[in-house]
């Protein structure tokens, strides 16, 4: 069953790159840019069987905003 992930505010600069990684920040997988919130995406096969992911946020001024979440 796909895991799906929502996105309701970022602070910092648009536009915003978004990465899922490992829960160590490591093995990261691009899922896409965007310019606003909400936004809604699914975490990508083998991520998706994990115990804990990353959601990593990069601005369009270099800063980073990571998130870990455990199921």
């Amino acid at each position: 069953m796909a895991l799906t992930i929502s996105i309701s505010a970022i602070s910092g600069v648009s536009p915003y790159d978004v990465y899922v990684c490992q829960s160590g920040g490591t093995g990261c997988f691009y899922i896409s840019e965007i310019t606003s919130v909400p936004y809604t995406f699914e975490i990508p096969i083998p991520y998706d069987q994990s115990t804990s992911y990353m959601v990593k946020i990069i601005d369009a001024e270099g800063c980073s905003f990571n998130s870990i979440q455990s199921l």
